[in-house]
């Protein structure tokens, strides 16, 4: 079985823990009816689209 030889510091462990914790950017996606940078799987706020219908009215 394998034994540390050292003890692992408090430090050490946490940075390892703490690593899942980084704030990633969010994803991003082109609507192909008007273009706009928007939220992927998202209605698009500019035209009101989600796929190949529109699923709002924008005004």
């Amino acid at each position: 079985m394998a034994v540390p030889k050292k003890k692992t510091s408090k430090a050490k462990g946490r940075s390892r823990r703490a690593s899942a914790w980084q704030i990633r950017p969010g994803g991003r996606s082109v609507c192909p009816r008007c273009g706009i940078v928007k939220r992927p799987h998202r209605v698009c706020a500019n035209c009101g689209w989600y796929g190949d219908r529109q699923a709002i009215e924008v005004a």
